[in-house]
């Protein structure tokens, strides 16, 4: 066996670390040479020792199995050890299949913190099984229509008598008054509002009025006489 060049590395535990010698010194895992392995695991224990690694007590208790291996075999007509052997050989083997699956494993999924699967779209059923009295549904139905119709604009029949109401033009009441008081007859203030029909034409007249006064072509007596200006009779 050549001698052992070891490296600081971190193995992951004692099997680890005998698959490591094992591959290194091309031994046989299915027939391993327990008193070559042994010399070799000791040494690379020490040699951790005297770089101050922590070691677990994992690897201690490989290093006296291993120890024990070598001490059966040693004695004459004994099976005891070529069972420990074969023991240790099936959870090398074993432990050798899972971590080469693990890494390609890992190689396919880019990493194991990087492996997710779109989530389960279970079918829901919708379906409204819960039975209620008929009177009850009946009453919140209208409930509810009710309050969907007060949210609705309000029809256009609704504006139908502020737009159809005939609009009265001011310059129309002006030609009306100074028609009554033409020739100079005077008229009493209210009886010019005596044919009005409606507000707008109420506010027409009111406005007419006005206008004639302040452009000086009428006049209001003491009486609340309307008349030409500048006329008397």
């Amino acid at each position: 066996m050549d001698k052992l060049s070891y490296k600081l590395e971190s193995f992951e535990g004692p099997l680890d670390l005998l698959l490591h010698l094992i591959a290194k010194n091309k031994l046989n895992i299915y027939d391993i040479n327990i008193c070559e392995l042994v010399s070799q695991y000791l040494d690379c224990i020490n040699k951790m020792k005297e770089q101050d690694m922590d070691l677990s007590s994992d690897f201690l208790e490989m290093a006296s199995r291993l120890v024990y291996i070598k001490s059966v075999s040693l004695l004459p007509k004994d099976n005891e050890s070529e069972q420990l052997k074969d023991k240790l050989s099936g959870e090398l083997i074993e432990y050798r299949t899972v971590k080469l699956l693990a890494a390609e494993l890992a190689k396919n999924t880019d990493g194991f913190s990087k492996f997710v699967r779109r989530p389960d779209m279970p079918e829901v059923d919708q379906t409204y099984v819960l039975t209620h009295d008929s009177g009850v549904l009946s009453h919140w139905y209208l409930a509810a229509v009710g309050r969907g119709l007060r949210r609705l604009p309000p029809p256009t029949t609704a504006f139908e008598p502020l737009v159809k109401k005939p609009v009265i033009p001011v310059s129309a009441k002006i030609v009306y008054i100074m028609r009554r008081l033409f020739n100079g007859v005077k008229v009493k203030y209210k009886s010019i509002f005596s044919e009005v029909k409606s507000k707008s034409e109420a506010v027409a007249t009111f406005l007419a009025v006005l206008e004639l006064i302040r452009g000086g072509r009428i006049a209001m007596d003491d009486e609340d006489n309307l008349k030409m200006a500048g006329k008397d009779k």
